[in-house]
């Protein structure tokens, strides 16, 4: 599935909720669905600098693609993470570097959240965006 694919079907996802209260539920639960980061990853170099609260940020190539293992200290920001995870997992860095996130205005999550939370999403997807750029200018072997 593309990246513009998954996007369209998460946008599908959320559209049964009506208001902040489901979406926020609904990331809640994404979050508690998402498996845990292995503890040799969560170090201060994984850390993403930024964010309001502990988010750690591991990255693998794996046959030109990436795959993307994110946590978080706040339940709703590991739902968020997993729907990033989902969205860049299993895609190549090009593909990567060149996505648009349309889902997050598309969703209603962007006027759901404070500026400091927002600012936290960005900065994953920042980071996702540069290690992919990284991987492909090693050739897509590189590991985060």
């Amino acid at each position: 599935m593309t990246i513009e694919e998954t996007q369209k079907e998460i946008i599908s996802e959320f559209k049964v909720f009506d208001d902040w209260f489901g979406r926020h539920g609904h990331l809640i639960e994404l979050g508690k669905s998402l498996p845990p980061l292995a503890p040799e990853y969560k170090t201060e170099n994984n850390l993403v600098k930024g964010c309001q609260v502990k988010t750690w940020f591991h990255s693998a190539a794996k046959d030109g693609k990436m795959f993307y293992s994110i946590d978080s200290e706040s339940a709703l920001i590991r739902g968020i993470i997993s729907l990033l995870a989902r969205i860049f997992s299993g895609q190549t860095p090009e593909e990567i570097k060149n996505a648009d996130l349309f889902f997050v205005d598309k969703v209603g999550l962007e006027e759901d959240f404070s500026p400091m939370r927002a600012n936290s999403v960005f900065k994953i997807a920042s980071r996702i965006k540069a290690d992919a750029a990284a991987a492909r200018g090693a050739g897509g072997t590189g590991q985060n």
